[in-house]
């Protein structure tokens, strides 16, 4: 028995597995404090003694991006505390006139050198020293900083006095993320600004997790998962020991989830568009999830493996609003949880939520099985107020928030799409969370995708997909191997084995602190390989493969991303890396009973909804209908966790799970 509890910024959700059957359920998440809607979640679905839950959990993120760490410090060699500073020329807007860096996550005073260095061969060259490094702790822990981050000069070579210096500084009391355990890998901006990602956002997790993990005891359950950013779940003393995993805690097991139920109905080529109160997440899935070691949070980049998902603020709670050009503009700031869009009967500020309702296309009394009654006058009176600003009638602003919330989403299909050398026609959108499936058909009319695809249960999908997840570890080391054009590829395999064994030694040590048999393990090794002279390597999959079989493989891949190869020049190898996957057993996905195309035994009403003006549209219940029923557009969808809208010229299929097809006509 396994429970799934995936909070967001407006709900949290809750999916459980017992006896092969699926328990669904929404309840409003508690910003202020998010245990509270977490065990008011796991009361209400019924969850008992030894169940195991697996959370997907935003709150590594939310401290990073508001800003509410830990007190952190840092430690560097000499001559580099500023390196958070300086960090790299990029400019991420071109063309902003005044361009502004975010803040670092250490402030200039708690920034701090020890004299040491080790050279690019991991040799010492300046010994540490134990009086430079005792004087530093002694600062930093009359500062008040509550953790520490250590970032040394080549330390993923010579890892010895980063050691030290931790041994030191945990006999104080310190929180302690050191570099070469964190993140043993070149490249020191973004090694620097990983550690300290880390070790400021790891002293609130351990509170967190700490406080769920003693009430699950204290309630009989069993053990507590948290999803982490590269689509698997792990324990939450791995969780708070390397916090920086899980900045995408939640968005990846989304992906997650609407990957294996796409899968599960024979769909491989996806674009997951996971839209719920705050946010958007989408991701572009060829066959398989994609990584990346490219991520950032709040503007602060962190150099971990992690499911490739880009998210933009546009979301069911996005504020609508006119900006000072006289443009309306909608989001990134959203109502929320609290006090919510305006229908929700406290806020005043009107919603791409509140422009739904108006437009017909959400039912007032259907949210959330009936539970809660949106009030629609009051989301009228919040788009008349807005329409009198720009001169438009309610329904012409509503209509006007729907197009811009859709624009904001379409650049980011477009991202992770176009820009990246992928035709989005060839893929089929998985729509999810709350809002996903009310604008999916729409986008994909924009983007030239005829087809879209609605799991059954879309509004708990990232839920679902926590409890779908394997156990995934990630390894890596840097090794900047040069290979000749004509190398000993004896000895290469020798060095290769050599390298990768360490990782693996730790990788099975903590399979098994996981508690992964090792027969349900898989081991996965790839090299980061390039051109001998470029700054940016192609991660190149060995399984299976000779070594003097690698190099053919970097130029395919090489050819494949950038439209060419140079077979004739020397390569690196960069990085060895090592993934470990402890698969899991799959919750069942439940089948629905075969009907035929006749769907009017899920009719509950016909309404008007506006679409390019109103028309009168039939309106079904989700759980009423069978495999095989036909839905033409214009319809609405409702069940407890989400409603879907299928325009004029589409047409819904259920098939044998449950999952709407939606094709354009």
């Amino acid at each position: 028995m396994v429970v799934g509890v995936d909070v967001g910024g407006t709900f949290t959700d809750i999916v459980k597995e017992e006896n092969g059957a699926l328990y669904i359920l929404k309840v409003p998440s508690t910003p202020a404090d998010h245990a509270e809607a977490f065990f008011k979640g796991l009361q209400a679905i019924g969850a008992s003694e030894g169940e195991t839950v697996v959370h997907g959990s935003t709150v590594a993120t939310n401290a990073v991006l508001e800003r509410k760490g830990a007190r952190t410090a840092l430690i560097t060699t000499k001559g580099f505390k500023d390196i958070l500073v300086i960090g790299r020329q990029n400019r991420p807007k071109l063309y902003e006139l005044e361009p502004r860096k975010p803040l670092p996550l250490v402030p200039d005073s708690l920034a701090f050198e020890v004299d040491e260095r080790v050279d690019y061969q991991g040799a010492v060259l300046t010994p540490l020293s134990t009086e430079d490094v005792e004087s530093v702790l002694d600062k930093i822990v009359q500062s008040g900083a509550e953790s520490l981050a250590i970032c040394l000069l080549f330390s993923f070579l010579y890892p010895d006095h980063e050691n030290e210096i931790s041994d030191r500084a945990q006999a104080r009391g310190l929180s302690v993320s050191k570099s070469s355990w964190v993140l043993p890998e070149f490249r020191e901006y973004e090694r620097a600004s990983t550690t300290v990602v880390n070790a400021y956002v790891s002293p609130v997790m351990a509170r967190y997790l700490g406080r769920l993990s003693g009430e699950l005891s204290a309630k009989g359950m069993g053990s507590l998962r948290i999803m982490q950013s590269n689509g698997g779940s792990a324990g939450p003393e791995f969780s708070i020991a390397n916090a920086a995993r899980t900045v995408l805690s939640g968005p990846a097991a989304g992906v997650v989830g609407a990957s294996y139920v796409a899968n599960a109905s024979g769909i491989w080529d996806i674009i997951s568009f996971d839209m719920g109160g705050t946010s958007t997440d989408v991701s572009l899935c060829p066959g398989r999830m994609q990584e990346t070691l490219e991520g950032s949070v709040g503007g602060v980049p962190v150099r971990l493996p992690m499911v490739y998902i880009h998210t933009v603020g546009a979301g069911g709670g996005s504020i609508a609003q006119v900006d000072a050009g006289r443009m309306l503009r909608v989001g990134p700031e959203s109502a929320g949880a609290d006090p919510g869009p305006a229908c929700y009967g406290v806020g005043d500020m009107p919603t791409v939520t509140d422009a739904q309702l108006v437009l017909g296309r959400l039912s007032p009394d259907h949210q959330l099985g009936g539970s809660i009654k949106l009030d629609i006058q009051r989301a009228r009176d919040a788009l008349e107020r807005l329409g009198r600003e720009v001169g438009l009638r309610v329904e012409e602003a509503a209509q006007g928030i729907i197009r811009v919330a859709n624009a904001n989403m379409e650049r980011a299909i477009r991202v992770i799409s176009v820009e990246r050398g992928y035709d989005p026609r060839l893929f089929t959108l998985v729509a999810f969370g709350g809002a996903g499936p009310l604008h999916a058909c729409d986008l994909a009319g924009s983007l030239g995708l005829g087809k879209v695809m609605v799991p059954l249960y879309p509004g708990v999908l990232s839920a679902l997909g926590a409890i779908s997840a394997d156990v995934v570890k990630d390894f890596s080391s840097t090794v900047m191997w040069k290979l000749d054009t004509n190398p000993d590829y004896q000895q290469l395999a020798m060095s290769i084995t050599n390298g990768f064994r360490p990782l693996l030694g730790r990788g099975w040590s903590e399979m098994r602190d996981e508690g992964c048999p090792t027969s349900s393990v898989r081991v996965f090794l790839s090299l980061d390989m390039r051109y001998h002279g470029q700054s940016y390597e192609l991660n190149v999959p060995i399984d299976g493969l000779q070594p003097h079989e690698f190099a053919s493989r970097f130029h395919i891949i090489h050819q494949h991303r950038f439209g060419y190869s140079q077979p004739e020049e020397p390569v690196e190898i960069v990085n060895l890396r090592l993934k470990m996957v402890g698969v899991v057993e799959k919750p069942a996905l439940p089948r629905v009973m075969e009907a035929g195309p006749d769907p009017s035994h899920g009719l509950l009403e016909k309404r008007t909804v506006w679409f390019d003006g109103p028309k009168e549209t039939c309106v079904y219940n989700r759980s009423a209908l069978k495999a095989g029923n036909e839905l033409p557009g214009p319809a609405v969808v409702v069940q407890m966790d989400a409603t879907t809208v299928v325009p004029p010229g589409w047409l819904a299929n259920v098939d044998g799970y449950g999952n709407l097809l939606v094709a354009k006509l």
